[in-house]
């Protein structure tokens, strides 16, 4: 899978939060989106992930040499992102279920095996709503990395973790991210030192 832009921009009134982005984000390649805190990196990766539409430029998506329409990109990837909402009223087994509508399963995943990487299977019958904010952010990561998508996008992914929740991170990373085009943003090193590309938003202020 492969992500292309040209002359990206992205303004909110008159204020560009960036602009003439000329990148590609390269099949299965790792790539970190870099920037301090409010300078535009989860604005480019909902550019990037089609939830906003740039102001300036174009996106290209394509699989392998099928050219994939932008209102159909959410179909290819997984996202986890600390603004990304879960369903409170749900128990963590109907939150796994509804998500896995949407996514097919990793090879050899289901729903018991997603509670057993969050440790979570004596709280299978519990509402998310009682979750602690770590164990909220465990359950995005785990629907991200378990899903059976060509991309995966991250954005500041061990937001309220403690330090056994990202060795848990890294770990996952390890084991689920190989084979995929993997997105971070992030300020934390921690976070993306395995990627082997970087994209700093201060180079297109």
């Amino acid at each position: 899978m492969q992500i292309s832009l040209q002359n990206i921009g992205r303004r909110f009134n008159r204020e560009w939060i960036f602009r003439g982005i000329d990148y590609t984000f390269d099949k299965t390649g790792s790539y970190a989106v870099l920037g301090a805190n409010g300078s535009g990196k989860s604005t480019l990766l909902q550019v990037l992930n089609g939830s906003l539409v740039p102001s300036a430029g174009t996106i290209k998506y394509t699989n392998g040499t099928v050219n994939i329409d932008p209102g159909d990109i959410f179909n290819y990837l997984s996202l986890a992102a600390p603004y990304l909402e879960v369903i409170e009223d749900f128990t963590l087994n109907e939150m796994i279920d509804f998500h896995f509508r949407f996514k097919p399963y990793r090879q050899g995943m289901d729903k018991e095996a997603v509670a057993g990487i969050l440790n979570l299977q004596g709280s299978r019958n519990k509402a998310i709503r009682y979750f602690s904010s770590g164990m909220k952010q465990r359950l995005k990561l785990a629907l991200a990395f378990c899903a059976d998508t060509p991309i995966l996008m991250l954005d500041e992914p061990t937001a309220n973790l403690d330090n056994q929740g990202i060795d848990w991170y890294l770990g996952l990373i390890e084991q689920y991210s190989a084979g995929r085009l993997t997105i971070i943003c992030s300020n934390q090193q921690h976070e993306y030192s395995f990627c082997a590309n970087t994209l700093s938003i201060a180079d297109y202020k």
